[in-house]
């Protein structure tokens, strides 16, 4: 061997295209815009989201500071979201330190710029970085902000988080508070479609954890309305999550002490109640947030309620049944609705996001405060302890109980993954990642499934009639129905809590297969609650689909085409009818993508004066629209707005004669300085008001329709002439013309409306529902787990007048009702 030294290995040549031009500072709202993820998660529906709970988190910040107890949110029709509180207002003139800017502006546009570094304004909050509102406004096409202080309303707009001018004041109010209004920017978001569900769960809660807070949420898309006032906090919190089940006791048991930390004052709160059901509802919050993930409070509240029932059980020789085994965690939040709220300076959060709270404090003043208030509740109330133990000792027999149905079910090999049920028709793939399971109802269309699959990839479940609804069972009784046991092997990763691990499930997709009809929509019902009740973390990881078949099958000649929905139906004969048909008004002729498109803007307009019905009259809209002179600069001229009135009223009675209009008037408008139309008109014999004022008329929905109505007014007033292949007829207006198309399309087609998958076979299956290139199916996700889980425990639970009332409520809402 040589021994020699051997000389350094030369160093590769250096990248020219890497030198000091190559490292960038993103600096301000560029860092923001570039990396949203950072700052709100992700740029998908929980970022989207999360811009409103930024916002709404500020206006919640003033009132837990006694200076606001009122906020409104509203979705409006372009799906930009307005939050407006009567607190103190955003500080308005030049910043003090920030030379040449408003303080408004530097609110607005500086990261880490606001109120809350200082315990002077804001002792808690849940806002502390100082980048919340700043990257709403980073993250949209535009935003707008008003601000009521000082008797004065102030205003700036900026786009895309540049300011578009100076701020300014364009009124005069005796008001106090903000009104910040934005839309996301589509060039950043995956989508903007705001869920009502999701932010108004969100809104409940946070009007549950302050009490006296009053918060109302409007989805002008819609037509719905929440409004959520508390007088009692978390203990109304606990009572509504039991509201539709048997409890134990009343009321709920609520304790609040306050605790001095290093920091300064914090505040624990907890309210819980045991119901008759088996399922465990637990909430923690911390400074208002929701900790989904849970953190340092949580376990110390389940820490102390394990140590403290059995320490109470023990002591008044409550489990003695159960011979040398104690109840365990999991049995003493069986049928537990309970809600841990902290607040606390300086908490502490893994991420922006705030979904796990980090405080190692937080552990021990839970877990003491529990432990003390909660012995000495049960030493105060015997009986209530002693159905308490008594329902923590059943659900432990239950448990042992449910262990030895597990084990027997076990070595009949019911549950073993290694084993797999027969009447699976599994795939050839072993990942998980490209692997789909088919629930699908019925052994016909089981049949017609097996043999039109993707064998590769795509597995076949047939289930025989309904499956048990594991809402009314226990544990040992769901573990000896064939159908679920049959899911559960099938899925590969057992089930309860001692066993359940969804690491180990064996597909990625779940696919819901069901007819569409009403004992399809039962089965479909049944399969969600048992995931939503024993599997949540799969519907939480996106993995449950419900597979849409089409509802028309359209053929003419060899030729078919499948649509999913009456919409797509329209569409296909709009498509096919104004291919060949000419829309004649006067010189004018209109053919073709031209006639489609006016089509189209023609249904959008009707959809959208439908969706202003649900709020407003839409025959006074509709009429105000068609007029044309309404606007926000009329509204300021007192002698025009009194012709407006008049107008509009002969309008609206000319359109539509059937209509009673009771109150014709003018009210002021203080806030913006002008005036405002209202009508009262009756619609189904009841009073209805109307309002077209300088909210409404600066809104998205107005906007819209005006744009819509200009494209179809652009024809001129009709009649006007429509020529097919088969012919000529007059048409009075353009949406006459619309029906018109369709009609004359549809002639010689052969339209089949589906039923039942029984009724296709396995090429029509493949083709419309299976085929991962065509087929359309639903994501399961749970937008507002409390409003699920009452939705849930009242159509599937044992109470029955729930039921009746959720019926009653909803009955005029039914579209599709099969009897």
């Amino acid at each position: 061997m040589d021994t020699a030294e051997q000389s350094p290995r030369p160093a590769a040549p250096a990248d020219d295209d890497y030198g000091t031009d190559t490292i960038k500072v993103l600096e301000g709202l560029e860092a923001v815009r570039k990396r949203p993820h950072m700052y709100i998660g992700d740029v998908g529906a929980r970022g989207l989201h999360h811009l409103v709970y930024e916002v709404v988190d500020n206006s919640v910040d003033e009132a837990m500071a006694g200076r606001a107890n009122e906020i409104n949110v509203a979705i409006h029709a372009d799906n930009s979201i307005t939050v407006l509180d009567n607190g103190s207002g955003i500080p308005v003139g030049p910043h003090p330190t920030v030379k040449g800017m408003d303080t408004l502006d530097v609110v607005l546009t500086k990261l880490h710029a606001g109120g809350k570094f200082e315990s002077n304004a804001y002792k808690v909050s849940g806002g502390l970085h100082g980048v919340g509102v700043t990257c709403v406004n980073a993250l949209s096409e535009w935003l707008k902000a008003e601000v009521y202080r000082d008797g004065k309303v102030w205003a700036q707009r900026y786009d895309r988080g540049t300011p578009a001018g100076k701020v300014s004041a364009i009124g005069e109010t005796q008001r106090r508070g903000t009104r910040i209004t934005f839309k996301p920017d589509p060039t950043i978001f995956e989508t903007t479609e705001y869920s009502f569900e999701t932010l108004s769960g969100r809104l409940r809660e946070l009007a549950f954890l302050n009490a006296g807070l009053k918060i109302t949420i409007e989805d002008e898309r819609h037509g719905k309305k929440h409004e959520f006032l508390f007088k009692d906090g978390i203990r109304e919190f606990v009572a509504f999550l039991n509201k539709s089940r048997n409890v134990l006791f009343q009321p709920p048991i609520a304790l609040r002490q306050e605790v001095e930390t290093e920091r300064g004052p914090a505040l624990v709160e907890i309210a819980l109640q045991w119901n008759d059901g088996y399922d465990e509802k637990v909430f923690a919050f911390a400074n208002n947030i929701h900790n989904h993930e849970g953190g340092t409070h949580l376990i110390g509240f389940k820490a102390a309620l394990t140590r403290t029932i059995n320490a109470y059980g023990q002591k008044n020789n409550l489990f003695k049944d159960l011979k040398d085994e104690l109840p365990s965690g999991d049995d003493m939040r069986e049928g537990l609705a309970a809600v841990i709220s902290v607040r606390l300076p300086g908490a502490s959060f893994e991420g922006q996001t705030k979904t796990k709270l980090s405080n190692t404090e937080a552990k021990s003043m839970v877990e003491t405060m529990l432990n003390e208030r909660l012995s000495a509740y049960l030493e105060e109330n015997p009986n209530v302890a002693k159905r308490v133990c008594g329902k923590v000792a059943e659900a432990a027999r239950a448990r042992i109980a449910a262990r030895k149905a597990r084990e027997t079910v076990r070595r009949k090999g019911a549950l073993d993954s290694a084993s797999l049920p027969g009447k699976l028709a599994d795939c050839q793939s072993r990942d998980p990642k490209e692997s789909e399971l088919y629930l699908v109802e019925g052994d016909s269309a089981g049949g017609s499934a097996k043999q039109g699959r993707d064998r590769r990839t795509q597995a076949i479940l047939p289930l025989r009639g309904k499956i048990l609804n594991v809402e009314k069972a226990r544990f040992d009784k769901m573990l000896g129905s064939a159908e679920i046991a049959t899911i559960i092997t099938a899925l590969g990763t057992g089930i309860g809590p001692e066993e359940f691990d969804v690491e180990k499930i064996r597909y990625h997709k779940i696919v819901i297969m069901t007819d569409a009809d009403v004992d399809g929509s039962h089965i479909r019902t049944l399969l969600l609650t048992f995931f939503f009740r024993q599997m949540p973390s799969v519907i939480e990881r996106g993995l449950v689909y419900i597979a849409q078949p089409p509802l028309f099958r359209v053929a003419k000649g060899k030729k078919e085409s499948y649509l999913k929905d009456e919409a797509a139906l329209d569409e296909y004969l709009l498509a096919l009818g104004t291919d060949r048909t000419k829309l004649v008004a006067g010189e004018t002729v209109i053919e073709g993508r031209d006639l489609a498109r006016l089509a189209r803007d023609a249904i959008a307009y009707r959809a959208l004066l439908a969706r202003v019905d649900r709020r407003r009259d839409s025959r006074i809209v509709d009429a105000a629209i068609q007029l044309g002179d309404l606007d926000l600069d009329l509204l300021k001229h007192h002698d025009q707005v009194k012709e407006q009135v008049q107008k509009i009223f002969d309008k609206a009675q000319k359109l539509h004669p059937e209509l009673q209009v009771r109150i014709a008037k003018i009210e002021r408008d203080e806030e913006h300085g002008c005036d405002a139309l209202v009508y009262q008109t009756s619609m189904a014999g009841a009073p209805r008001d109307t309002r077209l004022d300088h909210d409404y008329l600066s809104g998205a929905e107005w906007g819209e329709l005006a744009a819509l109505h200009a494209a179809i007014a652009e024809l001129g007033p009709g009649p006007f002439r429509l020529e097919t292949p088969e012919g000529a007829e007059e048409v009075l207006d353009v949406f006459e013309a619309v029906e018109a198309v369709k009609k004359a399309a549809g002639q010689g087609q052969t339209i089949q409306r589906y039923k039942g998958l029984g009724e296709m076979n396995p090429e029509q299956l493949w083709e419309t529902t299976m085929d991962p290139a065509r087929r359309t199916m639903l994501q399961v996700r749970v937008d507002d787990t409390v409003e699920a889980d009452e939705v849930f425990s009242i159509l599937m639970g044992d109470a029955v007048e729930p039921r009746r009332e959720f019926i009653e409520k909803h009955a005029l809402d039914v579209q599709n009702l099969d009897i």
